[in-house]
């Protein structure tokens, strides 16, 4: 487990521009911490003196408990606003900084955690995180303080009693330093458990109708409960672990104060203290119970915040962000090369696509053809870098992917895809995404793209028009309206690249007609890569590429293709039987 110093390290720079949240934080713990002795030295004189008449002012005493408590309480508003302040606006920079690796991270971590898993690390592990560790740690800092400031005290009352106290510290580090350790891999565990248990959810809220038509409810309540009890049982653990600290170290402080009551005593009979001396002296003594009591459990939040930080940090480094060139030639061409490419998800299955050489010429409309399975899908996600081929090289316009600036690169492909993803945002906007300026002549080309996706009467029929919100993905749109949006995006964007995956899949046979209409004007003058199992919809393309076991296995005209009578002219058989 790394040190405490190389933990704080590697958070630190996001709490970058908190110092002064900080340092008000560290002052007002400061004063806080100096005027604890201040309580018990007030004792002494009022036991000695204020029961002689007259040795001691009558309003002395209240004036400067009523004082002492004042300074303490400006002293901890001070603290815990400071704290406050840099607390959250520290969690504010780390939060942004996942989010933003997120965003730009390769597609490999989309497939390695659950969207419950991301969402539980990016939201509520860090704010609760960072929220715990940065109070624990202040508490920390206070308590240590306290402890220092009451042990200086007793040093000066008696330093032969105080000898006895300091014996306590070393006890509870031995303790606090040993049920850490197993405190810290319970809350792994204990992370790693939540997870499991909201992907239990998220797939439930998913599959709902599934799981109701199949029946499977009880299957998956009993799947809901078996790991809401391992969660259980480990939260348990966690509570044994972290409880355990404060007793044990309760017991080692209640030994040292009967030492020191003993000795106190004896010493008393011996007519060397007084009763305020022995009072002040005790009365710190209980003082210090609090704080080291704090320091004992302190140690749990600390660890659970660690954990909870650390797995937004191990999220960021799982892979690097997205590398690019600097190349952007503003619109590109349209040239696309792939020279022998082949790509492997993993190394214990087969290539995804096996040596594939493909050039594709500026305005040119390829269609990609085979069997499920065949690479089709993996071979348009290499053109955005959404993959990296294992072998091989993808060129633009005659540059290597690599080379282009990656935000350059993506703005020259529009995809419209089978899997329409929209946001819950209105129609105006899910039409403009990723274009931040809003102006009349950015609604004018938003409505354009709606007419040309055969989408301006269903639009006009909303309550705002283009400015009505459509709900959680498009849930109160039909799949065909969700369809056509997602083609009216890709008609906004305007790319001189058009990546259609099974783009009028979801449409019935009228809107099929209008919007395939609207796609072959659209594609005029465009390069097009058009991924479709309905081989009607491509049968005016100019090339047709059909692919069996990520290779390319022929390529020509639909007419070529029948004659020659391979795979295409048999998939086109099957689809086309009476």
């Amino acid at each position: 487990m790394p040190t405490l110093r190389a933990r704080l390290s590697r958070i630190a720079p996001y709490f970058n521009g908190t110092g002064l949240g900080f340092g008000a934080a560290i002052f007002g713990s400061a004063i806080g911490a100096a005027t604890e002795p201040l309580v018990p030295a007030l004792m002494k004189p009022l036991l000695d003196k204020g029961f002689n008449a007259g040795a001691l002012s009558l309003w002395l005493v209240p004036l400067l408990i009523i004082g002492l408590f004042a300074l303490r309480g400006v002293a901890g508003f001070l603290a815990q606003y400071g704290l406050s302040w840099a607390a959250n606006r520290g969690i504010l920079q780390l939060r942004a900084a996942i989010f933003d690796r997120l965003t730009s991270h390769p597609s490999m971590m989309f497939t390695r955690h659950s969207a419950s898993n991301l969402i539980n690390t990016v939201v509520y592990e860090t704010q609760g995180g960072a929220s715990q560790l940065v109070y624990s740690l202040l508490s920390l800092v206070k308590d240590s303080l306290t402890c220092v400031a009451l042990l200086v005290y007793l040093l000066w009352t008696n330093w032969e009693l105080t000898l006895i106290v300091t014996v306590l510290f070393p006890a509870v580090s031995f303790v606090m330093r040993r049920l850490s350790k197993r405190l810290h891999l319970l809350t792994v565990q204990g992370q790693k458990a939540t997870d499991e248990l909201a992907y239990v959810v998220e797939e439930n809220v998913l599959a709902w109708r599934i799981v109701r038509l199949h029946g499977a409810a009880p299957i998956e309540n009993q799947r809901f409960k078996v790991n809401s009890e391992r969660l259980r049982h480990l939260n348990l653990k966690q509570v044994t672990a972290s409880a355990t600290m404060t007793p044990i170290t309760q017991l080692l402080t209640a030994c040292a104060i009967s030492a020191v009551i003993v000795a106190a005593l004896w010493r008393s009979g011996t007519g060397d203290a007084s009763v305020g001396s022995f009072v002040a002296f005790i009365t710190a003594m209980g003082m210090l119970i609090s704080p080291v009591k704090h320091l004992s459990e302190v140690a749990g939040p600390i660890t659970r915040g660690f954990a909870a930080i650390e797995r937004g940090l191990l999220l960021m480094d799982e892979a690097p962000a997205e590398q690019g060139g600097s190349y952007d030639p503003g619109r590109a061409e349209g040239r696309i090369e792939l020279q022998e490419v082949s790509l492997n998800y993993r190394d214990d299955q087969a290539r995804a696509l096996n040596a594939v050489s493909l050039s594709v010429r500026p305005g040119e409309s390829v269609a990609l053809v085979g069997p499920s399975g065949s690479g089709k899908s993996t071979l348009v996600n290499l053109l955005p870098r959404f993959i990296e081929p294992s072998v091989g090289e993808v060129r633009l316009d005659g540059r290597p992917l690599r080379e282009w600036n990656v935000s350059a690169l993506r703005r020259q492909f529009a995809l419209v895809s089978q899997d329409v993803v929209l946001f819950n945002d209105s129609v105006a906007d899910n039409v403009s995404l990723g274009d931040a300026e809003s102006s009349e002549a950015t609604r004018e080309r938003v409505l354009a793209a709606l007419k040309g996706a055969n989408l301006m009467d269903f639009v006009n029929g909303l309550p705002q028009g283009v400015d009505t919100k459509i709900g959680h993905n498009g849930s109160e749109l039909s799949g065909g309206q969700r369809q056509r949006l997602a083609i009216a995006r890709a008609i906004y964007k305007n790319s001189p690249i058009l990546i259609l995956d099974e783009a009028t899949s979801a449409l019935d046979s009228e809107s099929e007609r209008l919007v395939q209409a609207a796609l072959e004007t659209l594609m005029k003058g465009r390069t097009s890569l058009v991924i479709a199992h309905r081989l009607s919809t491509i049968e005016r393309a100019d090339r047709i590429i059909v692919l069996d076991a990520g290779r390319i296995i022929e390529q020509g005209t639909h007419a070529e293709l029948l004659a020659h009578g391979g795979l295409y002219a048999r998939l086109h058989s099957l689809q086309f039987r009476s």
